[in-house]
């Protein structure tokens, strides 16, 4: 019986784009999937006819050849293709379209690109490292080191596990694909290879020191940049300075954690910092200035207008912390705490004293006057 025309199997035209062809594939994979029919040879050999002209068609070589050839490019004599595809297929092998496989090509855009895109076996594991930082080194940057214990290639065979610098012989487990197939019902499983753990290769004679596995236990050096303006939380990642990987295979990741530390005089909000300044009563009735310190070590004159009350903010524009990746800075915020006198002198008393009674009458504490009021009135209310 001749086999009918992948693109007809799977509704779409010939110039059909790789995203048709994909959501073609996953709506009729889901239709015909023998777990949805058990039993029925037909959606069987369905889901095995659309599973085999994906398999082609998403390919661009195979598929090129397909458009010329037909199905002839695939038949023996053609260009070789085996739905099996060194895995060693069964009778359940469904084209080539085990479940695994199956399960990357419907949901795969769901889980970050696949199970393909994220298995590099032997990849060394990535390290984790929480570094505190002051708020003067959060504004600044600080360019420091850093001690982390990890694993490193072996220097006695440079990282391959084999002694005298004999190469790795592929896998006869899995043929060197570091994958093997096991069929259970109408599915294939994929998983890494027992023997080799996923590497394809296998070593003869391993190296002593490493014990085969191409790396040692040691404590290493890292100098860091920490860049100008980064927050409580930023991430930094260090490529490739993780462990090193299992047999030469690619090292992982080292990433640096930072932890601002808490400030004795000032606050941080985002770009911004706030710093609350005690001022004498005397000053802030009769006015003055004040120098009050700065994130980046100076000083800077704050003018306290008359009669200024607690709470008061003033703002120094671009005094505040350096912004992550930008020239600009933000800004800081000064709010006033005016200090009530303790232990005066007698004659200080007097003075107050004479203060107060030369107000009687005039406007010089206008929040308490109008506070009071509204409390006599309050009360007049409440007697009637």
């Amino acid at each position: 019986m001749a086999k009918k025309d992948f693109y007809e199997l799977l509704g779409v035209a010939k110039g059909a784009s790789a995203e048709d062809l994909k959501k073609s594939y996953r709506k009729l994979a889901m239709q015909w999937h023998p777990d949805k029919n058990p039993g029925d040879k037909a959606a069987e050999q369905k889901f095995k006819d659309i599973s085999e002209a994906y398999e082609i068609l998403k390919d661009d070589q195979k598929r090129a050849a397909y458009d010329r050839f037909g199905h002839a490019a695939f038949e023996q004599g053609g260009a070789g293709f085996r739905p099996g595809g060194g895995g060693g297929g069964g009778a359940h092998d469904f084209g080539g379209a085990g479940f695994a496989d199956i399960f990357d090509e419907m949901f795969g855009d769901f889980m970050g690109g696949g199970r393909r895109a994220s298995a590099q076996p032997g990849r060394g594991q990535d390290l984790r490292y929480n570094m505190d930082v002051t708020l003067e080194e959060a504004h600044k940057g600080l360019n420091t080191s850093v001690r982390v214990p990890s694993s490193v290639p072996c220097e006695a065979c440079k990282g391959s596990g084999s002694a005298g610098g004999n190469q790795p012989t592929a896998c006869a487990t899995c043929n060197g694909h570091g994958k093997v197939r096991a069929t259970q019902g109408f599915f294939t499983i994929e998983r890494p290879c027992p023997t080799c753990h996923g590497m394809g290769k296998v070593i003869s004679d391993p190296c002593k020191p490493c014990a085969g596995s191409g790396r040692v236990r040691k404590e290493k050096t890292l100098s860091v940049n920490i860049p100008p303006g980064v927050e409580d939380g930023t991430r930094i990642r260090l490529a490739g300075e993780g462990e090193a990987g299992l047999r030469g295979s690619a090292a992982g990741d080292l990433y640096i954690f930072l932890s601002v530390k808490p400030h004795r005089f000032f606050q941080r909000d985002g770009a911004n910092i706030y710093c609350r300044v005690p001022i004498p009563m005397t000053t802030a009735a009769l006015g003055g200035q004040i120098e009050v310190p700065t994130i980046d070590g100076n000083r800077a004159k704050v003018t306290i207008p008359t009669g200024t009350q607690t709470g008061h903010q003033f703002r120094l524009k671009s005094k505040g912390m350096a912004i992550l990746k930008s020239p600009a800075r933000g800004d800081m915020f000064i709010q006033a705490m005016v200090e009530t006198p303790v232990k005066m002198t007698k004659k200080q008393q007097d003075l107050l004293k004479e203060f107060d009674k030369e107000g009687a009458g005039q406007d010089t504490s206008p929040e308490s006057t109008g506070f009071f009021s509204k409390v006599k009135e309050l009360w007049d209310d409440l007697k009637e």
